[in-house]
């Protein structure tokens, strides 16, 4: 079995992001996987989460434990998030297969030895978006569909950020041990999301900003409230956020966003906001 590799990625703290340029800011917190026929890995020390994709156009990709991780396979003590952002698609767990449509999730628990990830056509492939952190304890592969996400609509039309969150893992739904992850619609007129804006120093958080069609840019809102940055994206692009960053962002057309959290609790609501007057 082919080992996937994994790139090191060592994110910069709150003071050295200060006088970063933009290519410095971009090299520690933005990130473009999503190759055709790739599996890709990033590790970051930002809360040991561990970010990747997967676009099989022939053969299953297998996930397995880079050299980094030091394990036997790569869920030996850990777990992970996956969302198809692409055509359908299959993930095999240990012998049993998922079938992920569009914006569907998947759980896979702690200690599942195989993975693998497949397309229905290769010719339409399937984009896995796949998010992992360190576990402790054993929650059961689950499967996460949309009609069946909590869904939660917030903003308002005059805010320009009228929005639905969809959760699928997170202690009212799909158990896991740290990992929080779903994604959010903006509703057609809006742009904004997460507006206003918050930090959570007990959890860093992780944007994948998707469905833009190629003409349309993220203005990803970063840092410390006080001292702000931003990050331009297209589709398929992440952007990183430590427990002190912001994380907020505005379209210039229609988007979707997945986000996820790790870190020291998986209270959704625990936020610490900040007020507009607030930002620089």
């Amino acid at each position: 079995m082919k080992e996937n590799t994994m790139k090191m990625l060592n994110v910069s703290d709150r003071v050295r992001y200060q006088t970063m340029t933009t290519e410095e800011l971009r090299k520690n917190f933005f990130l473009s996987l999503f190759a055709p026929g790739n599996l890709e890995l990033v590790y970051t020390d930002v809360d040991r989460a561990i970010i990747g994709s997967a676009v099989p156009t022939g053969k299953p990709l297998l996930l397995t434990a880079a050299t980094e991780l030091r394990a036997e396979y790569f869920l030996e003590r850990r777990e992970l998030g996956v969302i198809n952002i692409g055509a359908p698609g299959k993930v095999t767990v240990d012998g049993k297969a998922y079938e992920l449509g569009a914006r569907d999730g998947l759980y896979i628990g702690r200690g599942s030895r195989s993975v693998s990830f497949e397309s229905a056509s290769a010719a339409d492939p399937a984009a896995f978006y796949l998010l992992s952190y360190p576990a402790h304890m054993t929650y059961p592969t689950t499967s996460a569909k949309k009609a069946d996400a909590e869904a939660v609509k917030l903003g308002d039309q005059f805010s320009c950020n009228r929005r639905t969150i969809y959760k699928y893992i997170h202690p009212r739904g799909i158990r896991s041990c740290q990992l929080v992850m779903g994604f959010t619609e903006i509703e057609d007129g809006s742009a904004w999301n997460t507006m206003p804006t918050h930090t959570h120093d007990r959890r860093s958080e992780i944007y994948l900003y998707f469905g833009l069609k190629p003409e349309v840019r993220i203005i990803h809102l970063m840092g410390s409230p006080q001292e702000t940055r931003h990050l331009v994206l297209s589709d398929r692009e992440i952007a990183i956020s430590p427990s002190w960053s912001i994380h907020s962002g505005v379209g210039t057309g229609a988007y979707t966003f997945c986000w996820g959290m790790g870190g020291e609790n998986q209270a959704f609501e625990d936020m610490d906001p900040v007020g507009m007057s607030e930002l620089r």
